[in-house]
């Protein structure tokens, strides 16, 4: 397909997911890791602006292997990646709220990685991009 062809994806439009708790989840994500929830009718949520994103920051889709254990061993099936401003900062943050912080980094030259695991049990990647030059 090319460039100019119509119907094409052009970037990812939301995250959706269960949770046991949507309104606490959302409550907790809120107070450590500084999203603005809303309440959207029987459901929580928050949006991102692509401008307030780091101009070296993007949006990845990738499809892993079944087997993969880059998720975590919990089984699931999907892993977010959260773009942040300040990787420790953000993984104290998540510390504070009582979320396992995986010990694990990650640096690349297109930045630097975290993880911990959220109070549902999710795993979640936390990404550092690097600095504009």
């Amino acid at each position: 397909m090319s460039e100019s062809a119509k119907g094409r994806v052009l970037g990812v439009g939301g995250v959706f997911f269960r949770s046991r708790d949507p309104a606490a989840l959302g409550s907790w994500y809120e107070k450590y890791l500084g999203f603005k929830v809303e309440e959207w009718g029987d459901t929580r949520g928050t949006s991102f602006a692509p401008a307030d994103m780091p101009e070296t920051a993007f949006t990845v889709w990738s499809a892993f292997a079944s087997k993969t254990d880059y998720f975590g061993a919990s089984g699931q099936g999907y892993m977010i990646n959260l773009v942040v401003d300040d990787l420790d900062a953000a993984l104290d943050n998540v510390a504070a709220g009582d979320a396992e912080v995986l010990e694990e980094r990650e640096e690349h030259d297109f930045g630097r990685f975290g993880w911990f695991v959220d109070p549902d049990g999710n795993r979640v990647e936390l990404w550092e991009p690097p600095a504009a030059e």
